[in-house]
């Protein structure tokens, strides 16, 4: 999943300032770290179905280049990443960093660049590699000059999936590719509802979620321009277009299956492809879940833009990090120098679901799917996602899904827009 959880504002607060104190403060990548040279510690949330398979072939790629390497698979389940996001706070206010660690580009890694947390990764990005991928993205995992990460793959955050045999049974009719509009999905979610079928799919239990569901609601409401400046402080989270926003996001809700609190976002992603439910408004990790449950493209399954998202994709990006002070240095920049190559990008993104971020990779071998996203993230607006940490700080990350939790309950879209408004002034 590719989903991803903001890193609590505690984080931020207060860990990270006491991590870095007690890793050290040299400057160079690694300096006093260990020696470690037969194991490399790799952590990360991937243990769904699909994000198991994706990693293996990260590992795979990795350890085809450096045989005899011992690769340690520190990932951490449940909480939609968020038990992972705990763990990796306590490691590294303990100063016992692994060795390589996931997060995303934007705000979510420079919380750790401006701790001094993570290794200079420049030496990665030789002159192949940095031209092939989006000059944006490279000064998203950038600082003065030098990198810090090294990303695999861009998954689309603004994906309509949905069960096509549902639909039929309940006479709606199947989206297109392009123009579905936000008024035609309330209509199929009541057609559904009177049909006696569970028009939304919802892993609730799974906070961002739901923040997910409207984070692409508002995306269809703001537009690529609105959402930017929405996003870099120019717009107003009270405005009239995110209370629209938000009233639909409300809407929606009231159609989610009765299920949804106790399961996880890939819990109600299987519930699709077995025909319990309709739609799930989900990233497009949801894909290698439904591929790995057995579900088909275009048989089983569809999927469409989030309706109002025409033109844009919401980058969701996986980037892999290196501790500063690592204790098998030498091997973590050799991992992300595998992470880097065309060969682990298509095998990685092709289990993932996801789309190289290299854009030299020949993507043919990939899904109708990913073939498609491939051709969206290279001419489409590419915005960065507020759920996933990447357009907005972990403060205001935790308050979005705070304000969430309550909003799921109290549909109260004045308070929740409110909330949003003050979390983003201070």
């Amino acid at each position: 999943m590719k989903r991803t959880r903001n890193i609590t504002a505690a984080l931020l607060a207060g860990g990270l300032t006491l991590a870095l104190a007690a890793c050290g403060g040299s400057s160079a990548p690694g300096a006093s770290g260990g020696s470690d040279s037969k194991n490399l510690e790799v952590f990360s949330w991937w243990t769904s179905g699909s994000e198991s398979a994706a990693l293996k072939a990260m590992f795979d790629g990795y350890s085809k280049a450096n045989p005899g390497i011992n690769v340690v698979n520190g990932a951490v389940a449940g909480g939609g990443g968020s038990n992972a996001q705990a763990v990796l706070q306590t490691r590294l206010q303990g100063g016992n960093p692994p060795d390589i660690w996931q997060t995303h580009p934007g705000a979510a890694i420079k919380q750790y660049i401006d701790a001094g947390l993570v290794g200079d990764t420049s030496s990665v990005y030789i002159d192949e590699v940095k031209a092939a991928i989006p000059k944006d993205l490279v000064d998203a995992i950038s600082a003065d000059g030098k990198q810090y990460g090294v990303s695999a793959g861009a998954h689309r955050g603004n994906v309509l999936w949905f069960n096509k045999q549902l639909l039929q049974k309940a006479g709606v009719a199947v989206p297109g590719p392009s123009g579905y509009s936000t008024e035609t999905f309330l209509a199929d979610l009541a057609k559904l509802k009177s049909a006696g079928v569970v028009p939304l799919c919802l892993g609730g239990k799974d906070t961002f979620a739901i923040a997910e569901l409207f984070e692409n609601t508002l995306l269809g409401s703001l537009g690529a321009d609105g959402w930017k400046q929405l996003t870099t402080g120019g717009g107003k989270w009270d405005s009239d277009k995110v209370k629209v926003a938000a009233d639909n996001t409300a809407k929606m809700l009231q159609y989610a299956d009765p299920d949804a609190s106790a399961l996880s976002w890939d819990q109600a992603t299987k519930k699709l492809a077995a025909g319990s439910c309709a739609f799930e408004s989900m990233g497009d990790w949801a894909y290698g879940e439904l591929v790995k449950d057995g579900a088909k493209a275009g048989e089983t399954f569809g999927y469409t833009n989030h309706p109002g998202t025409d033109g844009t994709f919401v980058a969701v990006v996986d980037t892999m990090v290196m501790a500063k002070n690592a204790k098998n240095p030498t091997q973590a920049e050799k991992f992300l120098e595998a992470v880097a190559s065309k060969e682990v990008q298509l095998a990685f993104n092709k289990e993932k679901g996801s789309v190289p971020l290299r854009t030299d990779v020949d993507v043919s071998s990939l899904s109708a799917y990913q073939q498609q996203a491939a051709k969206s993230f290279a001419s489409d607006a590419i915005v960065q996602s507020v759920v996933h940490g990447e357009a907005m700080n972990p403060q205001f990350g935790q308050a979005l899904f705070d304000a969430v939790t309550q909003f799921t309950q109290s549909k109260d879209v004045n308070g929740f827009t409110q909330a949003l408004a003050n979390a983003a002034q201070s």
